[in-house]
Order: C-alpha cells, then sequence, then structure tokens
C-alpha cells in the first residue's frame, strides 16, 4: 500500500488478494484506529504474484526489513549475534570474532548472546595457544617482515617468522578446536600440572602465569557453553504487551543447557493481537539472524506455522519443528520467559514515564506558565556571528519536548552587512514564515496534504534567545505577515544561564529545579549550538580560500597542479610565463592570465 508520495506505507500477503484487499474499505468491523488511519492514506495498491506461500512470506520479509513501513509490526532491534570462527582453510589458521556465520570453509561456534565474553574468549585461546592475530599472508609472507610485539611479549608462537612447522601449529589449532568443543579437561589438566612444575622450581612468576589462566579457563568453562550445530537447540519465545508496547523475550538453549537469554521490543503494535506480534517477530527475527534451532517453542499457535517451519527448515538445512509446550519442563521454561518479558515491560514503562516528565511533563509546565494551552511545537532561534562577520541563523524544532531535528535549519543572512543582530533576526524569521505560507500554497493548490510540507507547519510558541529586543522583532514580523504565535523570550542572567521567561511584556520567574526550567534550558542551548556550529563551518571555509580562487580559469584541479609543482605561492608569483606553461594542465592562455593576475597585484601594492 503506497500513499500520495509513493512511500510503502504497508507490506502484506495473501492467497486471495481480492478478498484480503476488500476487508480494509468494509465497514463496522473493529479494525481500530491505526488501521483507519492507513486506510484514508491508501493512494494505490502494488502488487507482486509469487508461485507459492512460502515463496510470498520471504518476500514480504524482505520487503518489509528493506522499506520499514510505518503500519507493519516491525522489530525494533536490529540485533546480529557474534561467533567464533576458526579460519581452518588457512594454512596457518586464527582464531577471529565475526557476526556473520558465512560458506568459507571456516569452522564457526555460537552464537553467544555477550560479545564482550566472544571476545575475552578468543583473547584467552590466542594467549593460552600461542596463536597469529596478525593479517599476513602465511607462508608467503614468512621472513619478508619483523615478528609483531605479541611475538616478543610470548604471546604467539611467531609463525611468520618459520621457527613454528605448519604441523605444529596445527596442533595448536587442533587443541584450540578441542577447547572450543568443550573439552577443558585437558587444557585445565595442563596448566595446573605447569603451575606446580613452576611452583616447584620457585619460578613463581610463570606459577602465578598459569594460576590466571586457569582461573580464566574455569570461568570460560562455566559461562560459555559452546555446542557444535549438529547438537539439539531450542529458543523459547515469549510475550508481554499492552495496548501501545510490546516486548519479546527469547531463551537461547544450546545443547540442553541455557546459556542466554535476550528482549526485543516490537513497534507499531497498537490493538494487534499477541499471536499476530508473535509472527511478524518470528518472520523478521529469524530471517536476520545467521543461526536456526532446531525447535522454535511458542506460548501460542501462530498464523501460516506449517509455511514457516517449512521456510526455517530450507534456511537451516535440516528440519526445524515449532511447537506450542502445554506441559513439563519446556512449559516451565515458557513461564520463566513470559515472567521476564513481563518484567522488561515494566521496567520500560517506569523509565517512558521518567522521559515523558522530563519532556511532556515539562511542555505542561511551561503551558501552565505562561497561561496558554496546546503547546506541542516549539521553535527557537539564535544568531552567529563576529563583529558581523558571516551572519548565519538557527532554528531548532522541539515537539513534544523532544528536539525533532529533520525539522532544524540554518539560515545565512543576505540583506545584513555587519554586526546587527535585530535586522539579522528580521530576515531569517521573516524568510521561515514566508516559506511556510508559500509551501502550504503550493500544497493545496496541488491538492497535497500540508503535513507532507517541511515548513508549513508553523510552531505553537517561538523562542527567542533573548528578552524584550528579540521577543518585539519577532512579533513585528508576525504583525507585517499578520501571523498570530504566540513568542516568548528565553532571559539571560550576567553570567549567561537562563533565569526567567518574557511573556505578554512581563519577566516570568521559573523554578530553576523543575522540568520546564531544563526543558527551556536545553532547547536554547540546542539553538545556539547549532547556529554556532553552522559559523564555525562557513568561517573554516573562508579561511582556506587561496588567492588563486580569484584568477579566472583556475579551478580546483588547476589549482592542485600548480601547487604540487611550484609548492608555495610566492614560486608561482615569480614563475614566467614560459614556467607555468610547462604543467600539463596549464595552457598557455591560462598561464598568461596567471602572470598578468599577480603582476597587476604587485603594480597596486607598489602604487
Amino acid at each position: 500500500m503506497r500513499d500520495v508520495n509513493d512511500t510503502i506505507m504497508y507490506v502484506g500477503k495473501a492467497i486471495n488478494l481480492h478478498n484480503r484487499v476488500r476487508s480494509y474499505f468494509r465497514t463496522n468491523i473493529g479494525r481500530g484506529p491505526q488501521i483507519d488511519q492507513m486506510v484514508k492514506q491508501i493512494d494505490r495498491f502494488e502488487y507482486i504474484v509469487t508461485d507459492s506461500e512460502l515463496e510470498a512470506l520471504v518476500l514480504e520479509n524482505n520487503l518489509i526489513k528493506e522499506n520499514s513501513p510505518r503500519y507493519n509490526t516491525l522489530l525494533k532491534d536490529d540485533k546480529t549475534y557474534p561467533y567464533i570462527k576458526v579460519t581452518v582453510a588457512e594454512e596457518y589458521p586464527r582464531v577471529l570474532f565475526s557476526r556473520l556465520m558465512k560458506k568459507d570453509k571456516s569452522r564457526y561456534f555460537g552464537p553467544f548472546t555477550s560479545a564482550a565474553a566472544v571476545k575475552d574468549t578468543i583473547d584467552l585461546i590466542n594467549k593460552i595457544f600461542g596463536l597469529r592475530t596478525c593479517n599476513r599472508v602465511l607462508p608467503r609472507d614468512i621472513g619478508l617482515e619483523r615478528p609483531c610485539l605479541n611475538y616478543h611479549m610470548k604471546q604467539c608462537c611467531g609463525p611468520c617468522t618459520g621457527v613454528v612447522s605448519k604441523e605444529e601449529y596445527r596442533k595448536r589449532i587442533d587443541q584450540a578446536l578441542e577447547f572450543l568443543n568443550g573439552n577443558y579437561g585437558i587444557i585445565m589438566k595442563d596448566l595446573q600440572e605447569k603451575m606446580e612444575a613452576a611452583s616447584e622450581e620457585l619460578d613463581f612468576e610463570s606459577a602465578a602465569k598459569y594460576r590466571d589462566l586457569l582461573e580464566s579457563v574455569r570461568v570460560v568453562a562455566q559461562k560459555q557453553k559452546m555446542t557444535d550445530s549438529s547438537m539439539e537447540d531450542k529458543d523459547i519465545v515469549a510475550i508481554a504487551s499492552d495496548d501501545k508496547d510490546a516486548v519479546v523475550q527469547v531463551f537461547f538453549v544450546r545443547d540442553g543447557r541455557l546459556i542466554g537469554r535476550e528482549h526485543f521490543y516490537m513497534t507499531h503494535v497498537s490493538e494487534n493481537p499477541q499471536s499476530e506480534i508473535l509472527l511478524n517477530f518470528v518472520k523478521q527475527f529469524y530471517a536476520g539472524t545467521p543461526f536456526i534451532p532446531r525447535e522454535l517453542l511458542l506460548p501460542e499457535p501462530i498464523e501460516d506455522m506449517d509455511v514457516i517451519e517449512k521456510w526455517l527448515t530450507q534456511r537451516k538445512g535440516s528440519r526445524v519443528y515449532i511447537t506450542v509446550p502445554e506441559r513439563g519442563q519446556k512449559e516451565k521454561l515458557m513461564e520463566l520467559a513470559a515472567q521476564n518479558a513481563e518484567l522488561v515491560l515494566s521496567k520500560d514503562k517506569e523509565r517512558i514515564k521518567r522521559e515523558e516528565g522530563r519532556t511532556i511533563g515539562a511542555v505542561k509546565e511551561i503551558e501552565k506558565l505562561l497561561g496558554i494551552k496546546g503547546l506541542n511545537r516549539m521553535e527557537a532561534y539564535d544568531i552567529s556571528n563576529i563583529s558581523g562577520f558571516a551572519n548565519v541563523g538557527s532554528m531548532v524544532v522541539y515537539e513534544k519536548g523532544k528536539p525533532k531535528k529533520s525539522d532544524y535549519r540554518k539560515f545565512r543572512i543576505k540583506s545584513v552587512a555587519g554586526p546587527d543582530d535585530y535586522a539579522c533576526m528580521h530576515e531569517v524569521l521573516t524568510r521561515r514564515l514566508l516559506h511556510g505560507i508559500e509551501e502550504k500554497h503550493d500544497l493545496e493548490v496541488r491538492d497535497i496534504d500540508a503535513q507532507y510540507g517541511s515548513f508549513t507547519k508553523f510552531p505553537d510558541l517561538i523562542l527567542m534567545d533573548g528578552g524584550r529586543g528579540q521577543v518585539n522583532i519577532c512579533l513585528q514580523v508576525l504583525d507585517e505577515l499578520g501571523i498570530k504565535i504566540p513568542v516568548c523570550g528565553m532571559v539571560k542572567d550576567d553570567n549567561h544561564r537562563t533565569r526567567g521567561l518574557y511573556f505578554n511584556n512581563v519577566e516570568l520567574p521559573i523554578d530553576t529545579r523543575s522540568e520546564g526550567f531544563k526543558l527551556i534550558t536545553r532547547i536554547q542551548d540546542e539553538a545556539h549550538r547549532f547556529a554556532i556550529e553552522y559559523h564555525r563551518s562557513l568561517r573554516s571555509k573562508s579561511q582556506v580560500k587561496s588567492s588563486l580562487d580569484d584568477i579566472p580559469g583556475i579551478g580546483p584541479s588547476r589549482r592542485k597542479a600548480l601547487m604540487r609543482y611550484f609548492k608555495s605561492i610566492d614560486d608561482i608569483r615569480n614563475a614566467s610565463v614560459e614556467e607555468l606553461s610547462r604543467i600539463p594542465e596549464i595552457p598557455e592562455n591560462i598561464a598568461r592570465q596567471i602572470f598578468d593576475f599577480f603582476e597587476k597585484k604587485s603594480q597596486a601594492n607598489e602604487q
């Protein structure tokens, strides 16, 4: 479904397209406000025909992931899980961190829920077995360069030096693979023996090193339950939702042991039933993760379960089962996952409540202080210059107490020369409001909803960086254009800190501990920052301007060629036409222009 701007709003699939589309236009069927809103915006339908339900499922997933349609239930967390990759196809293999499982003849272990734990494990393996971490191509590069610091610190056996044979290095890799397969006993026994031997020889430094390695292996053995992909694995998926949000909790069971869990937020859930949210999660999550478990446990049946099972089987390359447990250990795990999902959702609600206090709550405080209602969009303006050089203006926008950076605008002052902040502000406000009026008129002529314009949405309150003077300039512009918008000044004290609001010719004191005051301060600082950054960027551009830029016929490529050949502007200034013409990029007529330019400049300086 596409809107008037041809933006994809919704992607779906259907066996009977006619019935599916018709269902959206029936009346009194309780679709909910979100679907009603979507239907009002539909401009046209686009459809693709596939040969099977499975192909339709895959295509639907791809289109949703590619376009993130507004009215599809979407998986908010784009998480990918880390793997340990052993490049066994190389003559001198390495143990690497990887986010993707590829068909590249390497051995993969995982997935794991903690990237930090994976990196620690790889670090430990490389130290224990003295494996290389460099990107050198061996054996081609053996002896070509000095060995790295790891070799001198005795953390790498140094295959790049040629002192370690391919067979001996392969033994180290085989031991590392045994370790990754969960065979910790041999390693722990070896480290224990080395620690005791070093201790008997009174080499306490080495003994301490082996002791620390032994402890690290014990930690890894306890926390990282690695398993081969041929062993049976399960994912337990549970959900908690309300009328606005949904959290999906996934428990990862590998080799019969729970190795970790993750939670995922689903957006655009509105009034969707849990079974539909689960369906969308399963399709979107398992379309993106490279690891598919043998069994997927769900709290309730979902639509197209057979088709999804077939699709997952194809992705995995072996049979995948989707089941709904009703008793036993699996059902207890499902209850545990559901409890965790509820916990995450409740904690998130507390966080959202605190965030609303900082944003919507702060806006309500400002409404109460100013005595206005319906405050949603606020725009703040500031001017920046240095003694009138490169006058610029900034406009920042806050909606519901949050910055809307897509609506920020920069203005380069065109009509004011010199340090006149009032005149600069008059130009900025006039251009902004006139642009909005013209854009709105253009959209009305083309019969397009005004919400699609970037300037058509006028603010509910204009905030000026200053007091009476800045407010009066804004009121003057509004009066000239026949627009009525409340205007408020953000007044600062002698230490350049916000102290109050100037509104309706009165300075209103504001509690400096309130959320409303903190929001006003954030808006004022943001307007100032945005203006300063723009002015700084223009200033830096002007500072790199070369005198060569004033010569007709000299562009970036010719300027670079001149500087590359002569090294300095003085050398170019003193060069003859013949010397300038020796540069391939400089024809004789341009060489003559360069010579004449510096000649005239020299004569003018002498006069």
